[in-house]
């Protein structure tokens, strides 16, 4: 079976966990404080707080905003449901905004159509690593008093500008799950270059503590924490972070490995009329952190038929990115018309890409994808 994605994990990584286990500190310490001010370095961020997941950096991030119940925040539909999820959590109501075509990522005409005088935020998605073009969108709500919050779950390593996905945003939240291009197994972090929100972050992930363990640790002595807020627990612990520190020094490899393996799918799909493939927009380059392609409305088979005989073949493709809309859980739940965002979960489906894939690997999946569309079989 041909994979979808494998994790770049090895050695290394079982020795820098091992050895946090050793060093008797395994709860959130010092290599977690290693990991947040590499991380920061790594996308040109002032502040970096690691948290237990993205959904949980997503929901602090509202949290900062003071988002409550009856406000309102603009989200994509088509992301993973966490996205709309942790607007929830706050008791707000996420506002579905449909998408851009070419990208499949929220941009200002669609965020501009559903901006209310309750609109408190807009959660902007870097989707599937495709960085969004948020400069338009931060001029739409800036003067609005309106928060632009990057999702940038998948967006590690690609390039916004000409600078990392998240150097500018007020805040930024990341994914480590086993997915995305590095993995801690599960985690997250925040980003922002507001030292109050970073200090209160870090409370708010450690039930509101006034002093974290590590400080009471380093500090000696009785010292005595007191409670500043209701909060949450969600920590990252140190065998995360050791694992978080060897996957980031690999970031720059992974990304050009994929951005490899991506121009030769590019290159092999170019004989496959049928389909559209994701590739940088002009404003960036993508990490592709996943390979996504678009079935054209003139292919008759249905796209969940070409991922059953993908699979019976022995190719382990995955639907398109999610549509939350459609899901039981918003069922009900009224939006306004999103045309592209249906067309891309009901049409798209991903390709396998992982570092170690091989050419003869990347043939397989194209010739069976071809018959799998009742085209000729693309030609070596």
């Amino acid at each position: 079976m041909i994979p979808v994605m494998k994790p770049w994990l090895g050695a290394e990584e079982a020795e820098a966990a091992s050895a946090a286990v050793l060093s008797g500190w395994v709860a959130q310490g010092p290599k977690v404080a290693a990991f947040e001010d590499a991380f920061a370095r790594r996308v040109a961020a002032v502040h970096a707080v690691a948290m237990s997941s993205c959904t949980s950096a997503l929901h602090v991030a509202l949290h900062l905003l003071d988002v409550r119940p009856g406000d309102e925040v603009v989200v994509p539909s088509l992301s993973f449901i966490a996205t709309a999820n942790a607007v929830r959590h706050c008791g707000a109501t996420p506002v579905f905004a449909d998408v851009e075509p070419e990208t499949g990522n929220l941009a200002e005409a669609g965020v501009a159509a559903v901006l209310t005088d309750r609109t408190r935020a807009v959660i902007l998605v870097h989707q599937a690593g495709v960085p969004a073009d948020v400069d338009p969108v931060r001029a739409l709500c800036g003067p609005r008093g309106v928060t632009v919050v990057e999702d940038a779950a998948c967006a590690a390593g690609s390039i916004y500008r000409g600078v990392p996905v998240g150097a500018d945003a007020e805040m930024a939240a990341w994914s480590f799950h086993p997915r995305k291009l590095i993995t801690t197994g599960e985690g997250g972090m925040l980003t922002t270059n507001h030292v109050e929100w970073a200090g209160r972050a870090k409370r708010l992930r450690e039930h509101g503590m006034s002093v974290s363990a590590a400080e009471r640790h380093r500090g000696g002595g009785a010292v005595v924490e007191s409670y500043l807020e209701t909060a949450f627990n969600y920590r990252m612990t140190d065998i995360q972070a050791a694992v978080g520190l060897v996957q980031l020094s690999k970031l720059d490899a992974i990304v050009r490995r994929r951005r490899e393996l991506a121009a030769r799918y590019h290159e092999l799909l170019a004989a496959v009329p049928a389909l559209r493939a994701v590739r940088d927009p002009e404003h960036g380059t993508t990490n592709y952190q996943s390979f996504w392609v678009m079935l054209s409305d003139d292919v008759a088979v249905e796209r969940d038929d070409v991922l059953a005989r993908l699979a019976a073949r022995g190719v382990s493709a995955r639907r398109g990115i999610m549509a939350a809309h459609l899901e039981p859980a918003y069922a009900g739940h009224p939006h306004v018309d999103l045309p592209v965002t249906e067309a891309f979960t009901r049409r798209s489906l991903i390709l396998p890409l992982y570092h170690d894939m091989t050419d003869a690997e990347q043939h397989t999946v194209v010739d069976e994808l071809t018959a799998a569309l009742h085209l000729p079989l693309n030609t070596r």
